[in-house]
């Protein structure tokens, strides 16, 4: 071996999983400074023991490298995590009543309610008047919303929406909707940018929005933690959390790489996007904080009829839409104009498509870049569900990553919601993991958080990846069998290709001589047991920089079991 300084921790005695193609399993491994310096057999890496190092002597545990989450939302899971009123994706209308009507009696008369997250099929129901009425009843008077699984659609009640000044006589704001009835009655649904209308109403409220958001940041950051993640891309970084973050920094409160996404156009959050969002993201740059991205919204969600599809949604009664495919929110010209700054810019590119006509439009957009600059920028496609068969073979040609939500598919009311709107063929061919994969792409897996669930919880979304199936056995079905991916490829998903895709390659993702010390200890043997065991893996202990950031074992029994979901 190399000739290395003494080594401030040495780790040995479990089964260390490196997630290094080129050197997967591994005895022990050694930290100086923050970074790995030797990864070999216990014999090799004791040799760089000296009298300060610190042994860490495992009994057999699985150490495996800090998982990436290559998509999620930080200061909305953080700020629902630190503030809000919990609501599961599998509540009744009646479960969110009541838990509306106990959250609001512990508030002042005027304070808002906000929670989430509700499920898809229950916001397909409550596109009505009486709904709206059992709301405010259940509110008090007090001002209402309510985010959904999808984050692109708000439930709101009538107090808040006259503090958004939204009346019977409102227009749309441009590229989203206030449902009405069929008599043209407000409902209290929003959907997509109507939901920025919500959230602006509800952030003027906040006494001290500072103090407010550096708390919701961090407690995204320890939940990431307490999941074993420690690199995450922001998938929608808005300037409170660039503010957020930096302070963070200053006080060494960052676990975890952080690389942000900033919106090129409006967003479902309020705040100022585009150029003037760049800058404010750049000055606000750090170690561990990184403005490398731009986030580009070209369709919106299955659920609503705004993903762009490139065959018909499924035609309901009553209405002449047999040929409705949906539109994309960009035209090619434009898209490729706006591409074009990320290599003037410096930035990669995380392009939001549903349907697999936005897929295309954003591959077609790529193409047309890299024709003319060639490769430079990183570009991600995020969520990938639908994709033309032809279209798959094109994410390697063009070196364009595949980001996945495994989460969305499975255990989350999503996929219900989604059938009632896409043909039964389309569904059953959707989330083509194992072909991208054969085809040569990267598979970047990400939690889509606080969507689908209200944790970022890795577990259950590398299981789904393997299995197809729900993790709870009850529930029965499969979702498109023929895309089970292996164990390997799994984890691969969630180290080091979600690295890889952020621009991380080179600091994180494996365990690997050179890279940061980041690693996790888990209670159970991903490769021993059956895979419908997964999602019941704990994480023991989580390092970043070779410092524990999170230890299950100091956690009080309300912390644990807040840190396991139901299914477990």
């Amino acid at each position: 071996m190399t000739e290395f300084p003494y080594a401030d921790l040495i780790v040995t005695g479990g089964k260390i999983y490196t997630s290094d193609p080129t050197r997967e399993w591994a005895e022990a491994f050694a930290i100086a400074d923050g970074r790995i310096i030797a990864v070999g057999t216990a014999h090799e890496v004791q040799a760089l023991a000296g009298r300060h190092t610190e042994i860490l002597e495992l009994d057999g545990e699985l150490v495996l490298p800090g998982f990436s989450d290559g998509h999620s939302h930080l200061g909305l899971g953080g700020g629902q995590a630190a503030w809000d009123l919990p609501i599961l994706p599998t509540d009744s209308k009646e479960a969110i009543f009541e838990k509306v009507r106990t959250w609001g009696a512990k508030l002042g008369a005027d304070q808002w309610i906000t929670g989430g997250i509700v499920g898809a099929t229950i916001m397909d129901e409550v596109g009505n008047t009486a709904d709206l009425a059992e709301l405010d009843a259940a509110a008090g008077g007090r001002p209402v919303l309510l985010r959904d699984d999808s984050m692109h659609n708000r439930w709101v009640n009538s107090r808040a929406l006259e503090l958004m000044g939204v009346g019977p006589q409102t227009p749309d704001p441009e590229g989203g909707t206030y449902v009405r009835d069929e008599s043209g009655t407000l409902t209290g649904v929003l959907q997509e940018l109507a939901s920025a209308v919500a959230e602006a109403a509800a952030d003027e409220a906040v006494a001290d929005p500072e103090a407010r958001n550096k708390v919701s940041l961090q407690t995204a950051l320890r939940t990431l933690n307490s999941y074993g993640i420690t690199s995450v891309q922001d998938a929608a970084t808005m300037a409170y959390s660039w503010k957020a973050l930096k302070a963070l920094e200053g006080e060494d409160k960052v676990t975890a790489w952080v690389v942000g996404s900033m919106p090129a156009r409006d967003f479902i959050e309020a705040g100022v996007v585009g150029e003037e969002l760049f800058d404010i993201a750049d000055a606000h740059r750090s170690t561990h904080v990184r403005p490398d991205f731009v986030k580009f919204v070209l369709d919106g969600i299955p659920m609503t009829r705004t993903s762009a599809m490139l065959r018909p949604y499924i035609c309901h009664h009553g209405h002449d839409d047999s040929d409705f495919v949906g539109s994309p929110l960009w035209n090619l010209d434009d898209l490729v104009e706006t591409l074009e700054l990320c290599y003037r810019r410096g930035y990669g590119g995380k392009l939001h498509a549903t349907g697999d006509a936005a897929v295309r439009l954003a591959l077609d957009a790529v193409a047309e870049v890299r024709r003319r600059h060639g490769f430079g920028p990183i570009f991600q496609i995020a969520h990938v569900e639908f994709i033309a068969p032809e279209d798959i073979g094109r994410f390697a040609e063009l070196q364009v990553v595949a980001d996945a939500s495994p989460y969305i598919w499975y255990p989350s009311v999503i996929q219900n919601s989604v059938a009632k709107q896409i043909p039964e063929d389309t569904v059953n061919s959707s989330w083509p993991t194992k072909d991208l994969i054969e085809a040569g792409a990267i598979l970047a897996a990400g939690s889509d958080w606080p969507c689908a669930l209200p944790t970022p919880d890795p577990w259950v979304g590398l299981e789904t990846l393997v299995t197809r199936r729900h993790p709870d056995p009850s529930i029965e079905g499969v979702l498109n069998e023929t895309q089970r991916i292996s164990v390997a490829d799994a984890i691969a998903a969630f180290t080091r290709n979600p690295a890889a895709a952020m621009g991380l390659a080179d600091t994180t993702g494996m365990i690997r001589p050179g890279l940061s010390a980041d690693f996790i200890v888990v209670d159970q043997d991903l490769f021993a047991i059956a895979p419908g065991e997964i999602h019941r893996t704990q994480v023991k202990q989580t390092f970043f920089e070779g410092r524990k950031v999170y230890d299950h074992a100091t956690l009080a029994p309300d912390d644990a079991e807040a840190n396991s979901l139901v299914l477990k």
